[in-house]
């Protein structure tokens, strides 16, 4: 290193004189000490970094502490925080999947800041199962003969493999060893498990003789999986589920269904596909169903097993459960969106099925509010205008779907597109939207109600980086 680069870089500020400087200022009130030296040490770095890099005199300390405060701006006390979903995409895993019922969330404050019965049998004074705040009801709604909660449905599925299976054989058609978000993959998942993977079929075809030639003295289950997020279409069978449970009593071997999402409504009134719901598919006599809590169900993240009592009650003895068992907070969000099932609220209730269900002059008229509370030249500045488009459902579920919705397009040129997607996201709160042909849209199918006001104010504020 040069000479006049030391010197250059011994002039920048320390540490401690940032700080002294920074003292008192209202925007790094909420962050504790150490949050806000780091802050001051990041900053710090990356100006070492540049003036190395560009050979050019540092900045002012006056200008590295106001740097510090816009981290600090962006940063929050808190790094998980709510945004704005403006992307239009329903079930957002990235932005956190369903959102709660206020039910829900009155019922989580409710054990959240008091001791709750959740393993105590209040009558006989006796240790209780935390499961029972949900067993009855998921056999009410479902139809099962009892039922099990673990922390996500992959888990759910390890579980059922490793207990059922482990060192035997599962049959699976090939065009079901499904990959989903985060690099879940049925085989890997049947590897950790100790079990054993047929393939049977072809890709784009599997019948019924391709499972019953495949079955050994080994089989331990028929698998039957949902494709989750991609659709085979065209040259195509798979075999049902009843057509399963057939061949499995004839043989003597359990069949177990993944289904993924799940869904406890039938939504082909509202538009939707046909989608196999829960309560069919345990009719149909399968004997283990495995679905997501937070996907079409909209409740909290949770692996829910339903199926036959003595099938499940060897899950709940794997020593496994106990390490994918869930808490109270998910029992009492999850027991209260089932509530709303069985009182026949879900629809207008559950924030999903809401988002799902809505009418798109509902949305479009929200975008207009939006557009409307903008002032004349914010909104000239802008270029703000609604347009017509299609979301997604999300997270894996009815991926070949698109749901007619409004959004608030803003953005006169790729460059003031891109400054005022990335203002937005550095907004309080943030709001992520999405690109298309050179313009930033703010889909307001997932922006909720109460979210207008917000919403706009944060393009007013974005608009002065224009």
């Amino acid at each position: 290193m040069s000479g006049e680069r030391a010197t250059a870089l011994r002039s920048l500020p320390s540490v401690d004189q940032l700080l002294r400087r920074l003292a008192g200022h209202a925007d790094i009130r909420g962050l504790t000490r150490a949050r806000l030296t780091s802050l001051v040490r990041e900053t710090l770095d990356q100006e070492r970094v540049r003036v190395l890099a560009d050979r050019t005199a540092p900045a002012t300390a006056e200008l590295l502490a106001e740097r510090v405060v816009q981290r600090a701006r962006r940063a929050g006390p808190f790094s998980l925080r709510p945004v704005i979903n403006a992307q239009g995409v329903v079930l957002h895993t990235n932005l956190g999947r369903a959102l709660l019922s206020p039910l829900a969330l009155e019922r989580l404050q409710a054990v959240a800041t008091a001791y709750s019965n959740l393993e105590l049998d209040l009558v006989r004074k006796e240790r209780g199962s935390r499961y029972s705040h949900v067993e009855a009801v998921l056999r009410r709604l479902t139809g099962a003969e009892d039922a099990l909660v673990v922390n996500n449905n992959a888990a759910a599925v390890l579980l059922a493999l490793e207990t059922l299976a482990h060192g035997r054989e599962v049959i699976v058609s090939r065009g079901e060893l499904i990959e989903i978000g985060g690099e879940f993959r049925i085989p890997d998942i049947m590897l950790r498990s100790g079990a054993v993977l047929r393939e049977v079929g072809a890709t784009n075809r599997t019948h019924l003789r391709d499972y019953a030639d495949a079955i050994t003295a080994d089989t331990a289950i028929l698998l039957k999986v949902h494709t989750s997020n991609y659709r085979v279409v065209g040259f195509t069978a798979e075999v049902s589920s009843r057509e399963l449970v057939e061949l499995g009593r004839e043989r003597g071997i359990s069949v177990m269904e993944d289904l993924g999402s799940g869904s406890l409504l039938d939504l082909r009134p509202w538009g939707f596909p046909y989608e196999p719901t829960v309560q069919e598919t345990v009719s149909a006599g399968v004997d283990l169903v495995s679905f997501s809590g937070d996907k079409l169900l909209g409740g909290p993240q949770a692996g829910i097993v339903v199926g036959r009592r003595g099938i499940v009650s060897r899950l709940k003895k794997n020593p496994w459960n106990r390490a994918l068992r869930i808490d109270k907070f998910t029992i009492a969000a999850l027991e209260a969106t089932l509530y709303a099932y069985e009182a026949g609220t879900a629809l207008e209730t559950v924030p999903t099925l809401a988002m799902l269900t809505e009418p798109l002059p509902s949305v479009r008229n929200r975008a207009r509010r939006v557009v409307k509370r903008l002032a004349p030249d914010v909104r000239q500045r802008l270029g703000a205008s609604v347009v017509d488009d299609r979301g997604k459902v999300g997270g894996g579920a009815l991926p070949t779907v698109e749901l007619p919705t409004a959004a608030v397009a803003v953005g006169t040129t790729s460059d003031a597109t891109m400054r005022l997607d990335e203002a937005l996201r550095g907004g309080d709160p943030p709001v992520v939207g999405r690109i298309a042909h050179d313009r930033l849209l703010l889909d307001c199918r997932t922006v909720l109600p109460a979210q207008v006001s917000l919403l706009a104010e944060a393009l007013t504020v974005a608009a002065s980086c224009l």
